[in-house]
């Protein structure tokens, strides 16, 4: 990978205007953190509600521990800011070192909230000084454009995870009680239909391609697909109560066997944040449910129920990569101020980024020559393609320009914390 000596006069120009854009960005995204968490108090910011979540302290650490550890540290004369934070905020990285045990994050009363933001504001000194000193390389740089991708995860990350441990308190508090309701309605259900076809998916290896794409999103390859048919949006509040309503966590022959014995175990008979069939919580607070915003917190076994009811299924992920390819990311993400889908009467195709991540019926594996990034960063993604279903699309949660038509995101099938909802996919008559 070339360094910044090895380039011609008219390259190393240009790549200081990108050096410049980085800085810009890289202020910008960090930033955002800063101001997503500043509802959070310090007592909120150290509550871990299930061991799936993380405090929304440990995520502002944890952003920039990446940042330390994979940028910083790697300059000559370096020195830590602090040796045992090293394994505080170490996530899943074995070959860096140690962690601290995730289901134990929420005992961690220090470092204090304080402290955090401290080291936050002294680690983006050390980078802006950095880029003003032109200490970062290529591959430096393009670790830091992997960094702010990384943080950008993790702010929609803070907050679902911050709604999980706020809907834990019986006070059911709001996150912000100043969030504006829609009254937007869904339009139609109707239909889009594909013919068969040889499509290329995926993007090509990052950074050998200068677009940012995960790992997981590569190698560029080809996929044949029969003809389908894709709902023209996501699936709503208001359809989801029909299904409710009409028995459907009650009957078994709609579920995956795993699933029916989480509907028995768990107790399920609504969405996780459904307080009845009216009401549900919400970064907001309490408020009415919105019969024309497209449903969510469901896990994917709920998702594979209604379609099976609906007399439908779930898209695979390169149907619906298929569909997205095409159309602009556009849509009601987490710079709308919203933070919670929204109904949308367009015509046509719409929905498919922002609002709710689409459950596919798609397990997350390697695709066809699949390759994990060098080094200690090549466990980002590809250790965990066992036992996660994809999701597309993004959500209301989800930075814009975080997203593209590759973007895979994976969780468990049970997992419900997410803005995770559905749109239906069927076969041809």
């Amino acid at each position: 990978m070339p360094t910044s000596t090895d380039l011609s006069p008219a390259l190393r120009q240009a790549e200081a205007c990108t050096a410049d854009a980085l800085a810009a960005r890289y202020s910008a995204v960090r930033e955002r953190s800063i101001e997503l968490a500043a509802p959070v108090s310090a007592e909120d910011a150290m509550v871990q509600s299930m061991p799936d979540a993380s405090p929304t302290k440990w995520h502002l650490a944890h952003t920039t521990w990446f940042f330390e550890t994979f940028v910083l540290a790697t300059l000559p004369g370096y020195r830590l800011v602090d040796e045992a934070w090293q394994v505080l905020f170490n996530s899943y990285y074995q070959s860096v070192g140690p962690q601290h045990a995730r289901p134990m994050r929420g005992v961690l009363s220090r470092p204090s909230l304080a402290q955090v933001l401290d080291y936050r504001a002294r680690i983006d000194a050390r980078v802006a000084d950095a880029f003003a000193r032109d200490e970062f390389d290529v591959a430096l740089r393009r670790r830091i454009e992997l960094g702010l991708h990384h943080e950008q995860q993790h702010q929609e990350l803070l907050l679902t995870d911050i709604l999980h441990a706020l809907s834990c308190n019986p006070l059911r508090p709001a996150y912000r009680d100043d969030l504006p309701a829609s009254h937007a309605t869904a339009g139609p259900f109707d239909w889009v239909t594909f013919d068969e076809a040889v499509v290329d998916i995926g993007r090509p290896r990052w950074p050998e391609d200068p677009d940012f794409a995960f790992d997981l999103e590569s190698p560029r390859h080809r996929a044949l697909l029969g003809a389908y048919a894709l709902a023209t949006r996501p699936v709503t509040c208001g359809e989801f109560r029909d299904f409710i309503r009409d028995g459907g966590y009650g009957t078994p022959t709609l579920w995956l066997s795993e699933g029916w014995a989480r509907v028995q175990a768990e107790d399920w008979q609504r969405p996780l944040y459904w307080i009845n069939d009216e009401t549900q919580f919400g970064l907001a607070g309490v408020r009415a449910i919105d019969d024309n915003a497209p449903v969510s917190q469901l896990s994917y076994y709920e998702a594979d129920a209604f379609a099976r009811w609906a007399g439908a299924r779930l898209p695979t992920e390169f149907e619906w990569e298929r569909a997205a390819q095409q159309r602009e990311v556009d849509g009601n993400f987490v710079e709308s101020g919203r933070l919670h889908p929204v109904g949308d009467a367009r015509d046509g195709l719409r929905q498919l980024f922002g609002d709710v991540w689409e459950w596919t019926s798609s397990s997350f594996l390697p695709y066809p020559g699949f390759r994990p990034w060098d080094g200690a960063l090549g466990e980002y993604n590809g250790k965990f393609m066992v036992g996660q279903q994809v999701l597309r699309g993004g959500s209301c949660a989800s930075p814009r320009d975080h997203l593209r038509a590759a973007y895979r995101n994976f969780f468990p099938p049970h997992a419900r914390w997410q803005f995770s909802g559905l749109r239906l996919a069927k076969d041809p008559a």
